[in-house]
């Protein structure tokens, strides 16, 4: 049976944090598998992203997904659909554990949601990895895009600037930078 954590948020956006635990042995039958629900999961109204972590090799045999939709009505209407649960049928044989899902809004899809069976990293980390993330883009963001700006003719308006840099800022942090960033040390992030 599935775990459902929803939090209320004044953001539409809501983003679905699966994860399974795959028996020894059966990562290939597991993966043959994400191949044929991946496209369908991709092709639901509503997503935005759809982004998979795999197991740390030799150390855990965890796959986590994260699917990110333009709505929390969206997300459950994939999550809760014939189609998903006829294919999360067809691949419990190969789970060491039943289909583990958190439905969470905001920023928090970064690290591992409260409640989640897998390890969550100490909080000294998680501002860490943050705020390493952070600083080289609130360094060089405002010195490309504000000449950008006043090229396109805006206004020099601190509020103006302001409200275009954390707009891009935070895209990139949500889209470009955390989902790879978070992989790439996830061994020091969960040691």
């Amino acid at each position: 049976m599935s775990v459902i954590s929803e939090v209320e948020s004044p953001f539409k956006g809501a983003t679905a944090v699966i994860t399974h635990r795959v028996q020894a042995g059966q990562e290939a039958q597991y993966e043959a598998w994400l191949e044929e629900i991946s496209p369908l999961s991709q092709r639901s109204p509503g997503l935005l992203h759809w982004h998979l972590i795999p197991p740390i090799a030799g150390q855990t045999h965890t796959y986590t997904v994260l699917l990110r939709f333009d709505t929390r009505e969206h997300l459950l209407a994939w999550m809760h659909s014939e189609q998903r649960q006829a294919l999360i049928a067809k691949v419990r044989p190969f789970l060491a554990t039943d289909d583990d899902f958190f439905v969470r809004s905001g920023l928090d899809f970064w690290f591992v949601p409260e409640g989640a069976k897998a390890h969550v990293p100490v909080q000294w980390k998680q501002y860490l990895i943050t705020w390493s993330a952070i600083f080289p883009l609130a360094f060089v963001v405002p010195r490309l895009l504000v000449p950008v700006l006043r090229r396109l003719g805006f206004p020099p308006l601190p509020l103006l600037d302001t409200l275009c840099v954390t707009g891009v800022l935070v895209f990139c942090m949500v889209y470009l930078v955390m989902p790879h960033y978070t992989r790439l040390v996830q061994r020091w992030l969960f040691r």
